[in-house]
């Protein structure tokens, strides 16, 4: 009990914790609401949970009368009334009768009863109680992490930039589950301890306010000198998670480049720069963990000090002031008082652990709360097919303000037609084709489809009209026939494998262990860089758009594979409007038309001939790779 005591003289900390409760309220606000009807049943529940409570406690008084053979026989009635005075009458009345017709014993008996079935009420109560808080417990946390995943799934890519892989996977597993331990404390403090403690309060005022008054004087005092305990609780939390979430990003990135820290033997950088991270979160733990530690040895001091003081000052009221609070009764209040401990400890808990969730929220709510760089138009325009063409005008870009990586691009792509785009690395081929689709949005200028801008179109609408091959084949570790069917819906078996007849797929997927139902391991990894690449050339063909994007799509491969591949390309352009952004010039030079970039610009534009008659950059190029 004198452990117990801190928690609750930590819950008089009164200011902070209604800084505290506050922010509590505003989050819930936003997650609670789905469960209205869980949270209104779960209140009920407690608040009988407490009523049958006091009730089970106030058993002991009539108990120990007998017991010290110290009751007061009531031998008359009176008229029945809901109030403490005349229920007490009438209680001691039945208990007189029960005595004087059984004796002792048998009223000893009948009260122990009384006090366990008032005790079955209060725990069936309390377990229906924490049985509702536990679909809202797990409901909030499904939603948070759902949020968070749609949110994802909406923000544009330049987020994306901005924040490392492994914070975001931080902020979706530990920073949730540190906010399901505080979304389920903070839904006892709320909705379970505060009933416990102003039923146990109102009782305790009823059988001896003169104490109950001197107790909430004391507490508050007390909880003053030990409340600055968690003060910078949240703050060391944030930090916590912040570095975790660093040391995750820096574990993402090793197993994803472990063959070049082997390949230029940087095992030692890797694992000094692993350590530091590593050694700095040790020490933010440590500075967490001895604030927490130290409720310990000053529960103990303060707890037999308040102690103390209430024997003391409740023990007075017993022996000098007759008939302001009986022994018996003061029994019973220490009992009372006690139960008010354990839910005050649930409060202190949760303030504690909330204080962590808090930071964790925080966190997560800079993914939540993040703004869109690129927003959806609110009415727009619905574009049933693609007919004449794609047009840039006057298009400028940059991802920062810092450089210009495109200038006053002006491009017509007539329908049909096969549009090359290429240029050193870093002269904006890939951002021009990233434009279309919206993945980044343009400074200034004009990108029209049929000649409405896309920023009109909805992004479903807009990303319907085209297909993607890139260079580096994203694929899911799901089977080849999920990877194929990805993103298009109400597919067939037959429509599947003819895609991955003209991809020039079929026939490997058919010597895999399970055919079109072999899984393909974390991005593809069972397979070659030629055969990822084809069932992506596959999954293209089956959503079938008018407008396909090709972003250096053979770079990566051996000549044999890029034969397959291109071949599968040719197949994959026929009758389609294609943008071929390309690193080997062999394989454009049947293009209707070949753009030339050059620091952001298109500096050249023709036919494979007619470029090669320029003898300009595009013939110097050519001619390197032809060396």
């Amino acid at each position: 009990m004198l452990s117990d005591l801190f928690d609750l003289l930590t819950f008089f900390d009164f200011f902070d914790s209604i800084h505290l409760m506050h922010e509590l309220i505003t989050i819930l606000r936003r997650f609670i609401p789905p469960y209205k009807i869980r949270v209104t049943k779960s209140i009920l529940f407690n608040f009988l949970h407490a009523l049958f409570g006091s009730l089970s406690i106030a058993m002991l008084i009539p108990i120990l009368k007998i017991i010290f053979q110290n009751e007061n026989d009531i031998t008359e009635p009176v008229p029945f009334a809901l109030d403490s005075q005349t229920l007490n009458h009438l209680f001691n009345y039945y208990i007189t009768t029960i005595k004087y017709s059984y004796g002792q014993s048998t009223t000893l008996i009948v009260v122990g009863l009384i006090a366990v079935i008032a005790t079955a009420f209060k725990t069936g109560f309390a377990y229906l109680a924490a049985y509702e808080l536990i679909y809202i417990r797990n409901g909030v946390v499904r939603d948070i992490r759902k949020k968070i995943y749609l949110k994802i799934l909406s923000l544009p890519l330049p987020f994306f930039s901005e924040e490392r892989k492994g914070d975001i996977i931080s902020r979706m597993t530990g920073d949730v589950q540190e906010v399901e331990a505080s979304v389920m404390s903070s839904l006892d403090m709320l909705f379970q301890s505060p009933i416990l403690i102003i039923v146990y309060l109102t009782t305790m005022l009823i059988m001896s306010w003169q104490l109950t008054i001197f107790v909430f004087v004391l507490l508050p005092f007390m909880g003053y000198l030990i409340g600055k305990v968690g003060k910078n609780l949240k703050r060391h939390s944030w930090a916590g998670q912040t570095k975790m979430g660093e040391i995750l990003a820096l574990m993402e990135e090793t197993l994803s480049g472990l063959r070049i820290i082997k390949a230029f033997n940087a095992e030692k950088k890797m694992q000094e720069k692993f350590s530091a991270e590593n050694e700095e979160y040790r020490r933010i733990q440590n500075r967490l963990m001895r604030r927490r530690s130290l409720a310990h040895p000053m529960s103990e001091f303060l707890g037999t000090i308040v102690i103390v003081i209430i024997l003391w000052f409740g023990g007075s009221l017993v022996l000098k002031h007759q008939g302001a609070l009986s022994a018996e009764g003061f029994i019973a209040y220490i009992a009372l008082f006690y139960c008010i401990i354990n839910p005050a400890k649930n409060l202190t808990n949760a303030y504690y652990s909330v204080q962590k969730g808090l930071a964790a929220m925080d966190r997560i709510d800079v993914i939540l709360e993040a703004e869109s760089s690129i927003q959806e138009t609110k009415s727009p325009i619905k574009l049933e097919e693609f007919k004449n063409a794609v047009e840039y005008k006057h298009v400028h870009f940059s991802y920062n303000e810092s450089k210009q990586v495109l200038k006053d691009i002006n491009l017509c792509i007539p329908k049909g037609k096969t549009i090359a785009l290429v240029g050193q690395s870093g002269s904006g081929k890939s951002t021009f084709v990233d434009l279309l689709p919206r993945f980044y949005d343009i400074n200034s200028g004009e990108i029209t489809i049929d000649g409405t801008d896309i920023r009109q179109l909805s992004f479903y609408n807009l990303r319907e009209l085209m297909g993607n091959v890139n260079q580096d084949p994203i694929l899911f570790n799901d089977t080849i026939y999920n990877n194929i069917a990805f993103g298009v819906e109400n597919v067939t078996p037959e429509q599947v494998e003819n895609a991955a007849r003209i991809a020039n797929a079929h026939d490997f997927i058919l010597q895999t262990e399970h055919g079109y139902q072999t899984v393909i391991g974390d991005r593809g990894g069972k397979l070659s860089g030629g055969q990822r690449q084809r069932l992506s050339i596959a999954r293209a063909v089956l959503k079938n758009p008018p407008i396909m994007i090709l972003d250096e799509a053979t770079s990566a491969l051996d000549t044999e594979s890029e034969k397959l591949v291109q071949e599968a390309l040719d197949n994959l352009m026929k009758n389609r409007t294609s943008i071929v952004v390309a690193h080997r010039l062999s394989t454009i030079k049947n293009a209707d038309m070949i753009c030339v970039f050059h620091e952001g610009e298109i500096i050249e534009q023709g036919t494979h001939e007619e470029l090669l008659a320029l003898n300009g950059i595009y013939t110097k190029l050519y001619r390197m790779q032809n060396f």
